[in-house]
């Protein structure tokens, strides 16, 4: 039961899966925002680390700083990114006590 459109601009994933919490294979919703990152890590299992790095201006200095984001999102078995990927995350309900963004797709 593969949805063709899961409400954003996305690539299907080449794999099948089973898992309920997936956008393409089951029932989960995706609404909100839309980040794209890098995995930076894949330990705890079915999740991906995703991180990426922006400028903030310091009005009193008049300089920026580097800083830096990163959001713990769910990983379906059938789009597994792995550490180093360039990924889009999007957000959905809250699956777990931090996760509330889930892997779309893989962009490289």
């Amino acid at each position: 039961m593969m949805k063709e459109n899961i409400g954003i601009e996305a690539k299907k994933p080449e794999k099948e899966c089973n898992d309920e919490k997936c956008p393409w294979h089951g029932t989960l919703p995706v609404r909100g925002r839309i980040f794209s990152g890098t995995v930076t890590s894949t330990k705890p299992s079915k999740t991906a680390i995703v991180k990426w790095n922006y400028h903030y201006f310091l009005k009193k200095y008049e300089r920026y700083e580097k800083r830096n984001t990163r959001i713990v999102a769910y990983n379906p078995e059938c789009i597994n990114a792995k550490k180093g990927d360039i990924v889009k995350i999007a957000e959905c309900r809250p699956l777990s006590k931090t996760k509330s963004f889930i892997v779309v797709e893989v962009l490289k």
